[in-house]
């Protein structure tokens, strides 16, 4: 057991900051956690798995997932339609900020969509319709099967801006796997393109292999997970074959008391034999926006 009391003289950096919230309690104590797990996680090699849901992407959250791959911090990402296409968008031109309590009604007026305080005119939509339907025929002439993953690596080829997400994690072969493809406004436009083109599939099963065999090939593997869904189901339903993660650290605002996957703490997924219960883990109860941030900072900074 350690003392509990702040000490502002032992604080002269961000991760001093973060060591010494270890001694305040509360979801503080947490966030010191995760920083040492992740801190770990690095010193150990291990895979480093990163999942986030697609508001992360629209929210200014983007150009930081993109520093994270263009440093290589991670080895490869689970998320969501989403984060694929706004970051496309965002290529092309930014999101903006606005408020909560706007009228939703006067935004559908204007042809702007809210996500949360986040606007996105619907010229984005269009844009990437236009981009993405040029994309689709060129793969055509190559392929009539792609698997999620090699679509969104194909995409980032694409990609000129180096504060993409996708542009790095081509560049760097880092994959991006997104179990929902056809989520969001790709899954629209992939039903379009298919009614001329009914021979064209995107093959989700194909990488299931991919994703295990990086996975299970692995001597030990971490992760990240921001907010639940899917990808944070995905991540640990991988890792289970091999006997679990770990490390593990969550970041999320869901509560477990209704059951979802999206709530459920570490501890759960110890039940399944998802997380090794040898495994070191910590759920930090907070905005991902605001929590993500503090715990990567330190260790971008060191690179540089």
């Amino acid at each position: 057991m350690e003392k509990i009391g702040f000490n502002l003289e032992r604080v002269e950096s961000l991760e001093d900051l973060l060591l010494e919230l270890k001694r305040v309690g509360f979801s503080a104590t947490a966030l010191s956690k995760g920083y040492e797990i992740i801190q770990r996680m690095k010193e150990e090699k291990a895979l480093t798995i990163l999942t986030f849901t697609s508001n992360m992407v629209s929210s200014g959250l983007r150009e930081l997932f993109a520093e994270v791959v263009k440093e290589k911090f991670v080895d490869l990402i689970i998320t969501g339609a989403g984060s694929i296409e706004e970051d496309i968008m965002k290529t092309h031109k930014p999101f903006l900020l606005g408020s909560f309590n706007l009228s939703d009604s006067e935004l559908h007026k204007r042809g702007i969509n809210r996500i949360g305080d986040i606007l996105v005119p619907n010229e984005r939509y269009i844009w990437f319709e236009k981009f993405f339907t040029r994309f689709l025929e060129k793969i055509y002439k190559r392929t009539k099967i792609i698997s999620p993953s090699d679509l969104i690596f194909e995409l980032g080829k694409e990609v000129k801006d180096e504060k993409s997400i996708l542009y790095w994690a081509t560049k760097n072969n880092i994959p991006i796997f997104c179990p929902a493809i056809t989520d969001g406004a790709i899954g629209l436009n992939l039903f379009i393109f298919k009614q001329d083109h009914r021979d064209f599939s995107i093959d989700v099963t194909g990488d299931m292999k991919k994703l295990a065999n990086i996975v299970l090939t692995a001597e030990k593997t971490g992760a990240i997970i921001l907010g639940g869904g899917f990808a944070k189901h995905h991540a640990l339903g991988i890792n289970l074959p091999r006997g679990g993660l770990d490390y593990t650290v969550y970041v999320s605002t869901a509560i477990e008391e209704d059951g979802s996957l999206s709530g459920a703490r570490p501890r759960e997924a110890v039940s399944w034999g998802k997380i090794n219960q040898k495994a070191k883990f910590v759920s930090i109860f907070g905005d991902a926006t605001i929590i993500f941030p503090l715990l990567i900072i330190p260790f971008l900074k060191k690179k540089k």
